[in-house]
C-alpha cells in the first residue's frame, strides 16, 4: 500500500493546485520589465527632461528620473538651465561613449532601494528565477543554495540603501515645490500636481519598507511605560506597521505614478502635450 505523502516527481512546476497561481509572477514579471525598459530608455535620452514657460528666473517641471541634477549639459533640447545643476556644467572627462545624461548620475540610488526591497526580491526570485514561482509549487532546486549569504550578499545593502531612498524624497519634495513656480510666479498646473503627488507616493512606500519599520521599533523588545500606556515611539511604529500591511501596493502605485511623471514632463518638454496651468491663463 502506498503512502499519501509519497514525493511526486511529475516535472518541473507540477503542482496540485487549481487556481491560476501563474498569473501574478507573469504579471508583476511582465510590469517590472516594462519599466525596467522605459526606465534605461528615459535614462540615455538625455533630453526632454525639464520644462518651464521660457520666462526668466526660478521654477519648472524636472523629471524625477534626472533629479538631483548633479551636472548639466548646456544647449540640450528640453534640457534644464546651467543654474538648476549642482556642479554646473558637464565635465569635460565624460567619456564620449557615454551619454551625457544627469539620469546616468543618479538612477543607482533610487534603484538600488528598490532591487533590495523585501517586496520586489520576494516577485523577481518568483517571477524570473522560480524560486519558487508560486506557494506550493515546484521551482527550480539547487541543493548548493546558500541564499543571500554569498552570489546575492548585496541584498543586505537594503538598509543602508534606505537612506539614499530618503533623500531623494528630500530632493523631489523640493522639485514639488519649485514646479509651482514659472518665471518667479506662483501657479498650479496639471504637471505641479503630478509632480507632488510623486514625493508623497514614494514616501508611502519607503516609510512602508521592513527597514523603516525596524528603524522606527523593530529593534525594540517593550514599548510601554510602566503604567501601560503606548510610548511616542510605538504609535510610530504602528503607523509604519499600518503602511508596511500595503507595502505591495505602494511599491506598485510609487512605481508606476513615477514612470509617468517622467513621461509627462517628456511629452510637455517635447510639445505633443500641452499643461494646463494658471501662469498661461
Amino acid at each position: 500500500m502506498k503512502s499519501s505523502t509519497h514525493t511526486d516527481n511529475r516535472g518541473l512546476l507540477y503542482t496540485n493546485r487549481t487556481d491560476k497561481w501563474w498569473v501574478e509572477p507573469l504579471w508583476t514579471g511582465f510590469g517590472f520589465m516594462c519599466f525596467v525598459i522605459y526606465t534605461t530608455w528615459a535614462m540615455f535620452q538625455a533630453n526632454n527632461y525639464w520644462w518651464s514657460d521660457g520666462q526668466a528666473g526660478f521654477g519648472g517641471y524636472l523629471s524625477p528620473f534626472y533629479s538631483p541634477l548633479i551636472f548639466v549639459k548646456e544647449s540640450v533640447v528640453g534640457g534644464a538651465p546651467i543654474e538648476h545643476s549642482w556642479f554646473g556644467s558637464w565635465p569635460s572627462w565624460w567619456p564620449k561613449l557615454v551619454p551625457a545624461s544627469p539620469a546616468i548620475l543618479i538612477l543607482a540610488g533610487p534603484l538600488s532601494f528598490r532591487m533590495t526591497c523585501y517586496y520586489y526580491r520576494k516577485f523577481y526570485y518568483r517571477a524570473y528565477f522560480m524560486s519558487p514561482p508560486g506557494c506550493s509549487v515546484k521551482g527550480v532546486e539547487n541543493k548548493k543554495y546558500k541564499g543571500e549569504t554569498a552570489l546575492l550578499v548585496f541584498q543586505n545593502l537594503h538598509r543602508f540603501t534606505l537612506y539614499l531612498a530618503l533623500g531623494i524624497i528630500l530632493v523631489l519634495t523640493y522639485d514639488a515645490i519649485l514646479s509651482f513656480f514659472q518665471g518667479g510666479r506662483f501657479g498650479v498646473g496639471i504637471g505641479s500636481i503630478i509632480l507632488t503627488i510623486n514625493p508623497i507616493l514614494l514616501a508611502g512606500y519607503t516609510f512602508g519598507c521592513h527597514a523603516f519599520r525596524h528603524l522606527t521599533g523593530g529593534n525594540k523588545d517593550c514599548f510601554t511605560c510602566p503604567n501601560g500606556k503606548p510610548k511616542f515611539r510605538y504609535r510610530i511604529w504602528k503607523s509604519v506597521s499600518w503602511l508596511n500591511g500595503r507595502h505591495m501596493m505602494w511599491a506598485w502605485v510609487s512605481m508606476i505614478w513615477v514612470a509617468f511623471t517622467d513621461i509627462y514632463v517628456r511629452m510637455v518638454a517635447s510639445g505633443y502635450w500641452v499643461d494646463i496651468n494658471t501662469w498661461n491663463n
